[in-house]
């Protein structure tokens, strides 16, 4: 996919960076398939265009968030990955998937900035009826496989008390819209960011109603709260409320200040521009800053504390 250019900080950024020398960065996100690689082909074009060429950026494809931390331990100052906060947490804690695993280079992580959360959509037909929780009983639901979004389904069939009143399909989350449309399957689960291709698709083809949960309910999954907007998709006339799984943009302090300073002005600066090429990017803004949990780079500190963005003491 091939992304507009964005030359509003080429002079500045031109300056700000050594004329004698290319810097070179790594941002390696997620598989060549997803949206999230999309998000870092942009990243890379703004970062190019905006630096007239000084600073070159190239997407790396990745099999997964927990892949893109354990790479730390090799890298070099030039390494940029995306991964929820709670990874970060857990490696430099040597838990969960970490254990046994611990290395002093995760301590070394250090935040850039916010990029769209992995966002829990419930879609169900509106043929269905389904408006809440308890009216998934009896019906046919699609998760998918292997997937955040169907680990994370699975979990709220659960905690919401009708996992063992609902049927799953057996059908891949590629399948789910013509499923719905040919009445195979009531409704589906997917995560990511929003607007969901897939939940766009089958609002506009269909009719769908995706479901909100109450504030009990999303403490229950003990997730971020997120809304969506009325009017994001077709026929949605009130605000989603549902769960998200934060996902930030690291390095770590091997990369030296100056680099880090220019990704992050050049990200906040061009956000408002490449959300004309992919909506995702509408729903990045500064209250997403709260979901950086753990040290941001101090270069990038440098930007925040410049443009006026309130960071933490747990942050600084």
């Amino acid at each position: 996919m091939k992304f507009r250019a964005f030359t509003a900080l080429a002079v500045a950024a031109a300056m700000a960076v050594p004329a004698a020398a290319e810097t070179r960065v790594t941002y390696k996100s997620a598989k060549s398939s997803s949206s999230y690689y999309q998000m870092a082909v942009q990243i890379a074009e703004a970062m190019q265009e905006a630096s007239d060429g000084e600073i070159s950026v190239t997407v790396e494809e990745s099999q997964g968030s927990v892949q893109n931390v354990m790479e730390v331990r090799a890298r070099g100052g030039d390494y940029v990955f995306t991964t929820p906060p709670v990874l970060v947490s857990l490696a430099q804690g040597g838990k969960a998937m970490f254990e046994g695993k611990g290395d002093p280079a995760f301590d070394d992580i250090r935040a850039l900035f916010p990029i769209p959360s992995l966002t829990m959509h419930f879609v169900m037909s509106e043929e269905s009826g389904a408006k809440t929780f308890d009216d998934l009983k009896g019906k046919t639901i699609l998760l998918g496989k292997g997937s955040f979004g169907a680990k994370e389904g699975e979990k709220y069939l659960e905690l919401f008390g009708v996992q063992d009143e609902v049927n799953i399909a057996d059908v891949e989350l590629s399948n789910a819209v013509p499923a719905m449309q040919n009445g195979q399957i009531d409704g589906f689960v997917t995560a990511g960011s929003w607007p969901a291709p897939n939940v766009v698709e089958a609002a506009a083809s269909t009719g769908v109603h995706v479901l909100s949960l109450t504030d009990e309910q999303i403490a229950e999954t003990k997730r971020a709260k997120l809304v969506i907007p009325a009017g994001t998709y077709a026929g949605q006339d009130e605000d989603i409320v549902t769960t998200s799984l934060p996902v930030v943009a690291f390095t770590t302090t091997k990369m030296d200040d100056d680099t880090a300073y220019q990704l992050t002005k050049t990200y906040w600066e061009q956000k408002a521009s490449m959300a004309e090429a992919a909506k995702w990017w509408g729903g990045v803004d500064e209250a997403l800053m709260e979901n950086i949990t753990g040290q941001i780079h101090p270069g990038a500190v440098r930007y925040y504390e410049e443009a006026g963005f309130t960071l933490t003491d747990d942050q600084k």
